[in-house]
């Protein structure tokens, strides 16, 4: 017979129940089949994606082919973790991609023209996405405009903006070593195992700290056995990725040696950190989920639903500042195409296929950045095996309708399981 335990607030345990690994295994199960289905889908296609095309092209899996996916794909990435906060709200953002146009070339302008200090020109860039944002979120929330029309018009807008910024059509050059070191250089590989160490301390810390918290709550928390999983696996795969990246690249090591983890990163690291600590751990996270749950509810309890909004586009427009700064670094260049062409795509896309929903309530910035590894992979496999721009849309497309298509099928579950 089972034994059972009370617990405060919270309904009977039994043994059976109790956590463990097998236990959270079997939870998980039951909420995939109920319609939760997370990260998996995104998961599985990055996993089947990197066989195909490991079997199809062995330079997939070299290692210059592995730091290269991470530089491809970080301007999208970034962008795609702004744009989560807004699909979060169920609302979109169609000029993202070009607002990190204008931002990046506010950054040109102020470094070539100006000649300030690249932090000075760092500031200018994000301080014109956080206007850019404030601005769009003011007519979403205050003024009532639908925000596919007002992004719509932004898109339109800004293409015009970049023209200006970059007197219609010029290309200018970013020589700076600090802003063309974000994307084209890397950490010296002692550096990178010091950060690998501290990203696997502070998860293990983390992990640590939340079940002590809820264990003294007298609420279930998971086991050490779990814990020590979790924090095992993380260690495994990042040790990997690690000793992959700090493998030499160059053809040439004599000449110059190519080692080390992409600056670009550890930048990606922080920003995720930060940004899953505002979601799950402040009060604005919280009412960002009440509001794209139910925006009438939510302004019935009290939440400053308008202040929570603008918020939400100042945080997109800043990431896609973000974005445009390294899209900036990679090519050393900003032009009237910088932030165009399928950068928006590819970062809507890289949310929704990590598992945010466009349904608004649901999703991570680990979504994001998971989203934007499949799309990484996706352009960096295709380019690989020979194929065009018009193969490579027609898979990601693809891919953003199957993964829509999941959300939706699964939202719909869910509901008839009562989970929502």
């Amino acid at each position: 017979m089972n034994k059972v335990k009370e617990l405060p607030g919270e309904a009977i345990v039994t043994a059976a129940e109790a956590p463990s690994i097998r236990n959270s295994f079997l939870a998980y199960i039951q909420r995939v089949r109920g319609g939760d289905m997370g990260a998996l889908p995104a998961v599985l296609g990055l996993v089947v994606l990197c066989a195909v095309f490991a079997a199809a092209r062995p330079s997939f899996v070299t290692a210059i082919n592995f730091a290269n996916l991470f530089t491809q794909g970080a301007a999208v990435t970034l962008i795609a973790m702004g744009l989560v906060f807004v699909l979060l709200l169920g609302e979109i953002d169609l000029s993202a991609g070009f607002a990190s146009g204008v931002c990046a070339a506010v950054l040109a302008v102020t470094l070539a023209s100006a000649g300030l200090p690249w932090y000075v020109c760092v500031a200018a860039a994000i301080l014109t996405g956080v206007l850019i944002g404030t601005v769009l979120g003011s007519l979403v929330a205050k003024v009532g405009i639908p925000s596919f029309v007002v992004t719509l018009a932004a898109f339109l807008a800004f293409q015009g903006l970049v023209l200006v910024l970059v007197d219609e059509g010029t290309n200018i050059s970013v020589r700076d070593e600090v802003i063309v070191a974000i994307a084209n250089k890397n950490l010296p590989p002692w550096l990178g195992w010091a950060v690998y160490a501290a990203c696997v301390a502070i998860f293990a810390g983390v992990q640590l700290r939340r079940a002590r918290k809820r264990a003294s709550r007298g609420l279930v928390a998971d086991p050490l056995s779990l814990i020590a999983f979790r924090v095992g696996m993380l260690a495994l795969f990042a040790g990997l990725a690690v000793a992959a990246l700090n493998l030499e690249r160059s053809r040439n090591a004599a000449i110059v040696s190519l080692t080390g983890v992409p600056i670009v990163v550890p930048i990606i690291l922080v920003l995720l950190v930060v940004w899953t600590l505002v979601l799950r751990r402040t009060g604005f996270g919280r009412h960002l989920y009440a509001v794209g749950g139910n925006t009438e509810a939510a302004r019935r309890a009290g939440i400053p639903v308008d202040r929570i909004k603008i918020s939400a586009f100042v945080i997109c427009s800043s990431m896609a500042a973000i974005g445009g700064i390294v899209a900036a670094s990679r090519a050393s260049s900003v032009d009237p195409n910088t932030g165009g062409s399928s950068v928006l795509l590819y970062a809507v896309g890289a949310a929704v296929i990590g598992g945010t929903s466009l349904f608004g309530g649901k999703g991570r910035v680990l979504d994001a950045v998971l989203g934007g590894a499949v799309v990484a992979v996706i352009e960096n496999g295709m380019g690989l095996m020979g194929y065009g721009a018009s193969v490579k849309y027609l898979v990601t497309g693809s891919v953003l309708l199957l993964a829509a298509g999941v959300d939706a099928l699964a939202r719909k579950r869910a509901a008839a399981a009562g989970l929502r």
